[in-house]
């Protein structure tokens, strides 16, 4: 039992050591090439540049961040909330599921470099076009998760309801919804990751006027300020990594069930 467990605080350790020992062998493997080849800076900064250039302009990193924060919260919310709405109806009404799947499918083929700009010249360069950028490319794997977690709903347990005199309504609040919250976050996990680079790619067509880490990419470039552009993407992938990472948090929140599930299954 001794040499088992010791075996598993080995394995244990492994995992946990194999994301920094990766990060390490990408920073020194970088950091190498560029002293080893002499490139220029303004081509290829070494990370160690990138990071004391960040440091040094980090108060215009952070307002830029919290800027593509905010246009990325609100366009979030609109999406979760306009999406359960619409994967409530077409789980209650057939003719409107098979009415709206496909034009849900068709939306995700326009790419992002066409609907931003048009977007900007439809509403302006204010907080309008990225909001609803965000939501148009994160709305798609939310409702895609509520419709594929509304299927995944055992028959015999919603007939079980129904026997006992329970309208499609309490079917839906008791068994349907709750069924469904791990495929939504699934989903939801996708869509967040998304909103971030949907709300930098809005600002980057508007970056005439305004404010965020797209516009700050954009300043950066026409400066030749490579190291910066790279630090604003670095800003942008921290954020984006830290809002998939509180869905898991959400997620224990509301359905802690579901976790203590899993762990005995």
């Amino acid at each position: 039992m001794i040499i088992l467990g010791g075996r598993a605080g080995v394995g244990g350790a492994v995992r946990w050591a194999a994301l920094p020992i990766a990060i390490a062998a990408l920073y020194g493997t970088w950091e190498l090439y560029v002293w080893l080849s002499g490139i220029e800076p303004q081509v290829l900064p070494s990370p160690s540049r990138v990071i004391r250039e960040g440091w040094e302009f980090r108060s215009d990193l952070a307002k830029g961040a919290g800027f593509t924060l905010r246009e990325t919260a609100i366009g979030f919310a609109l999406s979760v909330g306009a999406a359960t709405l619409l994967a409530v109806m077409m789980d209650f009404s057939g003719v409107i599921r098979r009415a709206l799947y496909p034009l849900l499918v068709g939306s995700q083929t326009l790419p992002l470099i066409v609907l931003a700009p048009l977007l900007i010249v439809w509403f302006g360069f204010g907080l309008t076009p990225k909001v609803l950028l965000v939501v148009l490319v994160t709305f798609f794997p939310i409702v895609v998760g509520w419709i594929d977690g509304f299927a995944a709903t055992e028959n015999e347990a919603s007939n079980l309801l129904r026997s006992m005199g329970a309208s499609r309504w309490q079917v839906f609040r008791y068994l349907r919804f709750p069924n469904a919250l791990p495929r939504f976050f699934s989903g939801l996990r996708i869509a967040i990751t998304y909103s971030v680079v949907a709300a930098v790619v809005a600002e980057w067509a508007g970056a005439r006027l305004g404010e965020g880490l797209g516009v700050l990419m954009i300043q950066y470039e026409h400066s030749f300020r490579t190291d910066l552009v790279l630090a604003a993407v670095f800003v942008t992938a921290a954020v984006s990594i830290a809002l998939f990472l509180s869905t898991y948090g959400m997620e224990r929140l509301l359905i802690p069930w579901y976790f203590r599930t899993r762990r005995h299954g």
